[in-house]
């Protein structure tokens, strides 16, 4: 390999494992503002116009058993905040919409659920695991992350929604 090639390839391989870091989405950075589409509708949403609320990002796909047993989980927080001003927002990453179709069958879900068909949303928020969920608070801030889900993990959710809603109604 001569010299230029060398010096060409030594930069792409110190240059590519930077690009992911630059752009995951992380504690105390504003959430990614991504273009979605509303499940099973042709219109178009921004993650970022539910900014001035409490929100619940959670990355699911019907092949993951977690995700089955996070939805009760979720559909329980919605009714119980979302009338305190929190918002979830389910963001679906299957290939196929009828997988996710056949998965919203056997559990449906009583908050939002949006389709990020090119997986940009995914890449943006640097997806590592299914599910992941960022809690988002009213200025569009990451305040808490979390990889895959338990049953033991709710009362840690429950509590960063709480305190994130606590912070909303002290500033409104």
């Amino acid at each position: 390999m001569n010299k230029p090639r060398l010096v060409l390839f030594y930069l792409l391989l110190v240059a590519i494992p930077a690009v992911p870091t630059a752009m995951a989405a992380e504690i105390g950075q504003q959430a990614p503002n991504c273009l979605l589409k509303p499940f099973e509708k042709e219109d178009q949403v921004f993650l970022q116009q539910w900014q001035g609320k409490v929100v619940y990002v959670d990355f699911w796909a019907s092949w993951c058993p977690p995700c089955l047993k996070s939805f009760p989980f979720l559909n329980d927080l919605h009714q119980r905040f979302s009338d305190q001003g929190l918002h979830i927002v389910g963001i679906n990453v299957d290939e196929k919409l009828s997988d996710a179709q056949d998965f919203l069958a056997r559990v449906p879900a009583h908050f939002d659920v949006v389709v990020d068909p090119d997986q940009q949303c995914a890449r943006s928020f640097d997806i590592q695991a299914m599910p992941s969920s960022f809690l988002i608070d009213q200025k569009g801030v990451i305040r808490h992350t979390h990889l895959g889900f338990r049953s033991g993990d709710t009362q840690e959710l429950e509590a960063w929604t709480q305190k994130l809603l606590q912070e909303k109604t002290a500033n409104p």
